[in-house]
C-alpha cells in the first residue's frame, strides 16, 4: 500500500535525515518506526503524508506517485487519505473540541448537517463527545489528545500517522492511547506510529517494529 523506495531526505544542504531508505506498509498493518529523537522517524511520516518531499527516491501509495506532487494536489491526497496525530496535538485553543474535529470537513463543501453528523461520530468514537462544546484550552492532556485523534479520524481515512502520540501523556492516558489504536486497527486502517516508548514495542497487535538510527533502517 505505501512503499519508500530509495528514499534520501537533506536539509539545509548538507543534514541528511535519510538515507537510501527502502520500506513498505500492508494495507492494514500496524508498524512501529522505533528510534530516538533526530533519528529520521518524523520525516518518513512527514514524508508519507505529503508534507514534504523527498530529494531522492520515490513514495509510493496505492500505486500512486506522491513524491512530487504540488503542494494544492499534496494538500487533497492528504485531506482524502492521511489521518495524523501530532506529538502537540495542533489543536486550535480558541475553538471548541467540536470545532476542532469539523475543520478537516470545510474543504468537502458537505451539508452542515452531514458535517455535524461525522464531527459526532468521531468524538463519540474517542469517547470525548461530552466535552465537544468546551473551548479546548480548558480539556486535559489526555481529553485533548482524544479531540486530536477524533479530528484525526472525521474523514475516515485509511492511513493514520502517530508522531511521538504519548509524549505528553503519563503512563495511564498512554495505555489508553493504546487501546484507541487497537480500535483503529480492528477497522483495518493502516497505522505508523513514530516512537521511542518502549510501551509500544511488545503489543500483541503490533505487526511490526522498524528500527531508524541516523536516518538508516537497523
Amino acid at each position: 500500500m505505501i512503499r519508500l523506495e530509495n528514499v534520501s531526505k537533506i536539509y539545509d544542504g548538507n543534514i541528511r535525515a535519510l538515507e537510501d531508505i527502502n520500506l513498505s506498509f500492508n494495507e492494514g498493518e500496524l508498524v512501529i518506526l522505533k528510534g530516538v529523537s533526530g533519528s529520521g522517524k518524523s520525516t518518513i511520516l512527514s514524508l508519507i503524508a505529503g508534507l514534504s518531499k523527498p530529494t531522492e527516491g520515490e513514495i509510493i501509495v496505492d500505486g500512486k506517485k506522491i513524491s512530487k506532487l504540488p503542494d494544492h494536489f499534496a494538500a487533497t491526497y492528504r485531506r482524502d487519505n492521511i489521518g495524523i496525530v501530532f506529538q502537540k496535538y495542533n489543536l486550535i485553543a480558541e475553538l471548541t473540541a467540536e470545532e476542532n474535529v469539523l475543520l478537516p470537513l470545510f474543504p468537502l463543501n458537505l451539508q452542515r448537517e452531514e458535517m455535524q453528523k461525522k464531527s459526532s461520530k468521531a468524538l463519540a468514537m474517542f469517547s470525548i463527545e461530552h466535552k465537544a462544546k468546551l473551548v479546548v484550552r480548558n480539556l486535559s492532556g489526555g481529553e485533548q489528545q482524544r479531540v486530536a485523534i477524533a479530528r484525526a479520524n472525521v474523514n475516515e481515512p485509511k492511513i493514520i500517522l502517530a508522531d511521538e502520540p504519548t509524549a505528553n501523556l503519563d503512563e495511564k492516558l498512554s495505555r489508553e492511547f493504546i487501546e484507541i489504536l487497537r480500535e483503529l486497527k480492528s477497522q483495518k486502517r493502516t497505522i505508523v506510529v513514530a516512537t521511542h516508548d518502549p510501551l509500544f514495542f511488545e503489543l500483541d497487535f503490533v505487526d511490526r517494529v522498524v528500527n531508524i538510527e541516523h536516518g538508516h533502517l537497523i
